[in-house]
C-alpha cells in the first residue's frame, strides 16, 4: 500500500471537498470457518473545485467494480491501493466502489477473531491511521471530513455497533443501519459485529453501552457498575469544563480481542483492549489505569473527533491533550489519584523516549512528518507523556481558568473541522493575554529533557542552593525542604514555610537561593512534580532519601525522588546497586502501591536484568525476592499489597521450590489464591527455571481454554529450556506463512528470551536481525513494533549484539517502524553497557 505524503494530501484537499460516505459491509460469511474476506461497497459524494486528477485509496483482496458518475472505471488501474480518478471536471461527483476486503489478524483494518473458548467469531475495525482503506474506499486523510452512513449485513443473532446508534432493519434479518454521523475523519469510522454480550444504560439522555465477547460476560457484568460510574462521572465533568456539549448520539465502549493499543477514540464507539475487563484479581492501581484510559478516550470526543488535526505533525493535539485531560478529569471526578501512576510509569516512558536518538519535538515541524509512515513513529512517550507534562506545566503557568477558556475558544472556532498548533496557541494567547507563542516554541518545538541539578552548601550564615538549569525551557516549580522528623522515627518532615515557588526563564542557566538556618536534610527540586525535567539530587539529599524516602508526606514528591534516582542510574551517575538498596530499605514502608509497583518493575527488569551484569544478576534477584517476601509478610489485610508482592516473588524466583509449593497448593500462603493470571505467571516462571513440563502446560491450557489461556500456553512453551521448544517457537514467530496473530507473536516472544537460558539461546541473536527484518517487511507496522519491543534479544546485553544491531541499522531498506523500534533498542543496549562500564 502506497504511503500518503503531506504534499499529496495538501494537493488533494485543495482540489476536493467530500460531503458524504455510504458504506455497506457484508459480513454474512464471516462466522464460517476459514472465512478470509468480506464485502464492502462504498458510495462517496464529493466536489472538485476545479478540473484535475486525484485518487481514492482502497486496499482489497479483489476490486470488483468502480463507477465514477455512471462511468465504469478499469479495476486493473488499481495500484498500491490507489485507484486513479483522472480528468475530474469541476463540480459534484459520485464514486461507487465494490470490493472484497481481507479480514485482518493484526488489528489493522477489520480484525476477525475466533474465540478458542467457544468457537464464536467477532469482528471490529481499526481504521487509524492508514487502515481505513482496508475496510472501505476513502479519500483517506484527516482534513477531508464527511458525513457517514453505515449499513451492515451480518449473521442473524449478531450485534452490530457503529459510530451512530445501530438499529436492525425491520423485515430484513441480519441487516443493520447506523445513524448518520456528523462530519468526521475517515480514520475514525468504526464498526464491530458479532455475538457480543452487552450491558446498556442511559445517561444525560444518551444510550451508553458496554460490550465484550460472550466468554467474558461474567467478568464484564462484575465490572460494569464501576465502569459505568467512571464513565458517567467523567462525562459530567467534561460538561462542566467544556462549553461544547458531547457531539455524538451515543457512547458505546467495546472491549475487543487482540487490540494493538490501549484504546481507540472512534466517535460514539470507543474500542479498548479487552484486558481492561479483568478476569483475575487486580490492584487498585490497575483499576485506576482503566479509569484513566476511559477518561482519555472520552477527551478525544472533543480533542481529535470534534476538532481534528489537519495533518499528522499535530498528533500531540490529539494525544497530549487526551493524556493530560484523562489524568486530570479522573482526579477531579473520582476518588482515584492517577497522577501518581503517571509519575511512576508514564512520565519515565516519556523521559526515556526523549533521551534516545529518535527523540523529536512534541509538535514537530510539518516537513519532519512528510508522510504517514513517518507519522506512525510519533505515537510514543513524547506525544503522550511528555506532551501531557508540557500541558500540565502550561496550566501551572497560565492558571486553569485561562487554560479552559482557551480550550473552549478553540472548540468554538473549529468544531467539526480541522485545526493546527498555531490555531490552538492563538486561542490560548487570546484567553490568557500571555505570550503563549514563545512558551510553545520553547516547550513544543524542542526535543530532549532539561536537567535541573542542585548543589547545596552551608556556612555559619545559613545555606545556599545553586541550581544549574541545562536546557532552554521556562519552568514554574516548587522547591521542597525536609528535615529529620521529631522523635526517634527516623523519618523526614517538611520544613515549615520552606516550600518555594520559583520561575526559571528559558535563559536561566543558574539560579541561586540563600536562606538562613541549617541546610535541609533533603532538598527536592520540582516538589509535587509540576514540571517536566530530569532532576538531580545532591549527595546529602540522596543520603537522606536512601534512609527515609518513604516518609516524605507527598506521594508525588516521592515519585520525583525515585525518578531522579532512576535517571541517575541510567546516566551512569548512581551505581545500580545503590538504587536496589534504596528500594529494599524504603519499599516496605511505602504506603502507595503504584510507587511500589513502579520501583519494583524498574529494579527487576532494568537493574537486575541489564544494568548489573550477569555476574550480579542472581544476587540482585535474591535481594528482590527477600524484599517481596517482606512486603508479602507485612501485607496482611491489604490484598493489593499482597498481590503486588506475590507477583514480585514469582518474577524474581531463581529456584523453583517456593513457587512450586504455591502451584501445588493453589494459593500463596495467606492469599492470594492462584487465579488464572497468577497461575499462568507462575507456570511461566517454572518453565523458565526448567521446573514445568509440556504435560503441565497442556493441562493448564485445557483448564483455561480462553484466548488468554492460549497466549499463556504459547508463552510457557516458548520458555521451556529445551532446544526443540526454542526451535519451534522461533519458527512460529518468523515462518513466512505468518500464522500467528499479533498477540500470539508477542506471547511467544515474551516466553522465548530469558537471561537464565543464555547458553541455550546463544545461536539466536544473530538470527534475529535478518528474520525480524523480513517479518516486519511482510506484516506491517504493528508486528514490526512487536518484533522490536518483545522480540529483541534483550538478555544479550553485550558488545556483540550491539554490533549486530548497528550493522542491521545500516541497511537502508528497513521499514520505518522496524528501524525506529530497533534504533531505540540498540540505544538502550548501548546505555546499559555504559552503565556497566563496558561501552
Amino acid at each position: 500500500m502506497a504511503t500518503l505524503t503531506r504534499d499529496e494530501a495538501e494537493a488533494r484537499v485543495r482540489l476536493l471537498s467530500v460531503q458524504h460516505y455510504a458504506v455497506d459491509l457484508d459480513f454474512t460469511g464471516a462466522g464460517e470457518e476459514g472465512a478470509e474476506t468480506f464485502g464492502s461497497t462504498t458510495t462517496v459524494r464529493f466536489t472538485a473545485r476545479e478540473p484535475g486528477d486525484t485518487f481514492v485509496e482502497v486496499d482489497p483482496a479483489t476490486l470488483r467494480r468502480a463507477v465514477l458518475d455512471g462511468r465504469e472505471l478499469d479495476p486493473a488501474a488499481l495500484a498500491d491501493a490507489r485507484l486513479p480518478l483522472a480528468g475530474l471536471a469541476a463540480g459534484e461527483h459520485e464514486l461507487r466502489v465494490e470490493a472484497d476486503m481481507r479480514f485482518s489478524r493484526t488489528s489493522e483494518g477489520l480484525h476477525r477473531f475466533t474465540d478458542p473458548a467457544d468457537g464464536l467469531v467477532y469482528l471490529y475495525s481499526m481504521c487509524c491511521m492508514t487502515d481505513g482503506p482496508k475496510v472501505f474506499a476513502a479519500f483517506d486523510q484527516p482534513d477531508l471530513k464527511a458525513v457517514f452512513d453505515l449499513a451492515v449485513t451480518a449473521p442473524e443473532g449478531w450485534t452490530v455497533l457503529g459510530n451512530g446508534v445501530a438499529t436492525p432493519v425491520s423485515g430484513e434479518p441480519g441487516r443493520w443501519r447506523c445513524a448518520t454521523t456528523p462530519p468526521i475523519s475517515t480514520y475514525l469510522l468504526a464498526v464491530a459485529a458479532g455475538p457480543y454480550h452487552s450491558v446498556r444504560t442511559e445517561h444525560a439522555g444518551l444510550p451508553f453501552g458496554l460490550h465484550v465477547r460472550r466468554s467474558l460476560a461474567e467478568h464484564l457484568d462484575k465490572d460494569a457498575d464501576e465502569i459505568f460510574d467512571i464513565t458517567r462521572r467523567c462525562f459530567d465533568r467534561y460538561h462542566e469544563i467544556f462549553a461544547e456539549p458531547y457531539p455524538f448520539d451515543s457512547y458505546d465502549q467495546a472491549f475487543v480481542p487482540e487490540f494493538n493499543y490501549g484504546a481507540m477514540e472512534n466517535p460514539g464507539l470507543v474500542t479498548f483492549r479487552e484486558e481492561y475487563i479483568h478476569r483475575s484479581a487486580v490492584t487498585d492501581t490497575e483499576r485506576e489505569l482503566r479509569g484513566t484510559v476511559i477518561a482519555h478516550e472520552m477527551a478525544h470526543m472533543w480533542f481529535g473527533d470534534l476538532v481534528t488535526l489537519r495533518w499528522w505533525d499535530d498528533v500531540w493535539l490529539n494525544e497530549s491533550f487526551a493524556e493530560f485531560m484523562g489524568y486530570q478529569v479522573l482526579t477531579d471526578a473520582t476518588a482515584f489519584h492517577p497522577w501518581i501512576e503517571f509519575s511512576t510509569v508514564r512520565k519515565p516512558w516519556g523521559y526515556d523516549a526523549d533521551q534516545r536518538p529518535s527523540t523529536h519535538p512534541v509538535a514537530p515541524l510539518a516537513e519532519n512528518v512528510p508522510d504517514t509512515a513517518s507519522a506512525w513513529l510519533n505515537f510514543d512517550g513524547i506525544s503522550y507523556a511528555k506532551g501531557a507534562s508540557a500541558l500540565r506545566q502550561l496550566v501551572t503557568w497560565l492558571g486553569e481558568p485561562a487554560f479552559l477558556a482557551g480550550i473552549n475558544d478553540h472548540f468554538a472556532r473549529h468544531r467539526f473541522a480541522n485545526a493546527t498548533l498555531a490555531d490552538f496557541i492563538d486561542a490560548m494567547a487570546r484567553a490568557s493575554g500571555r505570550d503563549v507563542h514563545a512558551w510553545a516554541d520553547a516547550w513544543l518545538r524542542t526535543s530532549g529533557p532539561d536537567t535541573l541539578a542542585p548543589a547545596v552548601d552551608h556556612d555559619e550564615t545559613g545555606w545556599r542552593l545553586d541550581l544549574t538549569h541545562t536546557g532552554n525551557r521556562p519552568h514554574r516549580l516548587r522547591l521542597g525542604a525536609y528535615d529529620a522528623a521529631p522523635g526517634d522515627a527516623g523519618g523526614l518532615a517538611a520544613r515549615q514555610d520552606a516550600a518555594r515557588e520559583i520561575e526559571l526563564g528559558s535563559e536561566d542557566g543558574q539560579f541561586t537561593l540563600r536562606s538562613p538556618g541549617t541546610r535541609p536534610a533533603l532538598l527536592v527540586v520540582n516538589e509535587g512534580d509540576l514540571t517536566y525535567a530530569k532532576v538531580r539530587l545532591d549527595p546529602g539529599s540522596w543520603a537522606a532519601a536512601q534512609r527515609a524516602l518513604s516518609s516524605l508526606p507527598d506521594p508525588l514528591t516521592r515519585c520525583v525522588v525515585w525518578n531522579a534516582a532512576r535517571d541517575m542510574v541510567r546516566d551512569g551517575e548512581l551505581p545500580p546497586g545503590d538504587y536496589l538498596a534504596a528500594a529494599a530499605a524504603n519499599l516496605p514502608r511505602e504506603p502507595v502501591n503504584a510507587i511500589v509497583q513502579g520501583v519494583l518493575g524498574f529494579a527487576r527488569h532494568q537493574i537486575a536484568d541489564r544494568y548489573l551484569g550477569p555476574d550480579r544478576r542472581t544476587e540482585a534477584l535474591g535481594t528482590l525476592t527477600a524484599l517481596a517476601r517482606e512486603l508479602l509478610a507485612a501485607g496482611h489485610g491489604d490484598a493489593d499489597r499482597r498481590l503486588v508482592a506475590a507477583r514480585a516473588v514469582i518474577d524474581a524466583a531463581t529456584e523453583p521450590g517456593e513457587i512450586r509449593a504455591w502451584w501445588e497448593a493453589g494459593t500463596v500462603p495467606g492469599g492470594p489464591v492462584l487465579d488464572p493470571e497468577l497461575r499462568w505467571r507462575l507456570l511461566h516462571r517454572l518453565a523458565v527455571l526448567g521446573a514445568a513440563s509440556e504435560a503441565e502446560i497442556a493441562a493448564e491450557a485445557e483448564r483455561d481454554p480462553s484466548a488468554t489461556g492460549e497466549e499463556g500456553a504459547v508463552r510457557c512453551r516458548a520458555a521451556l529450556p529445551d532446544a526443540a521448544a526454542k526451535a519451534a517457537a522461533w519458527e512460529a514467530m518468523f515462518d513466512p506463512a505468518d500464522r500467528l496473530s499479533n498477540y500470539l507473536f508477542t506471547a511467544t516472544a515474551q516466553g522465548f528470551w530469558h537471561a537464565e537460558q543464555r547458553e541455550l539461546l546463544a545461536p539466536y541473536p544473530a538470527r534475529y536481525f535478518p528474520d525480524a527484518r523480513a517479518m516486519a517487511a511482510r506484516r506491517g507496522h504493528a508486528l514490526a513494533m512487536a518484533a522490536t519491543r518483545t522480540g529483541f534479544p534483550a538478555p544479550f546485553t553485550d558488545t556483540a549484539t550491539l554490533r549486530l544491531g548497528e550493522e542491521c541499522l545500516a541497511d537502508e531498506t528497513l521499514t520505518p517502524a522496524f528501524r525506529r523500534g530497533l534504533a531505540d533498542q540498540v540505544d538502550d543496549l548501548r546505555r546499559a553497557l555504559h552503565v556497566r562500564g563496558e561501552a
